[in-house]
């Protein structure tokens, strides 16, 4: 099995700043996609900002001018910066990976515990 924990969330005024971490631990052979996702109230889960195995990085359009994702494979984290934050920013963030279980190579989707993250005067 494999355990994602976040940590970083809160308040933060408009235009401000935060850093959320998330870091796996358990069986992990390798570390394939990662990504983070948002939820807002009444609304469905979206994606934010991605890095597939390949490499690179994706974002939905209305954070690309403003966040960043970044990973650190030695340390199995993934961290998102989140910079000019405006208040559409408020919502339940979720990192997500995909991961090859160190035993057998069987891939998994694995989900954090979300972390609130309110954008707010």
């Amino acid at each position: 099995q494999v355990q994602l924990v976040e940590s970083g969330g809160g308040l933060v005024q408009p235009g401000g700043s935060l850093r959320l971490s998330c870091t796996a631990s358990g069986s992990i052979g390798v570390i394939l996609d990662i990504g983070w996702f948002r939820q807002a109230p009444g609304e469905q889960r979206e994606l934010v900002a991605h890095i597939p195995r390949g490499g690179g990085t994706n974002y939905a359009n209305s954070v690309k001018d403003g966040f960043t994702i970044s990973r650190d494979n030695a340390k199995n984290t993934m961290v998102l910066h989140m910079n000019s934050q405006k208040p559409a920013d408020t919502a339940v963030y979720f990192c997500n990976a995909r991961v090859a279980a160190a035993r057998d190579g069987r891939l998994g989707d694995y989900w954090g515990q979300g972390t609130q993250v309110t954008v707010s005067s």
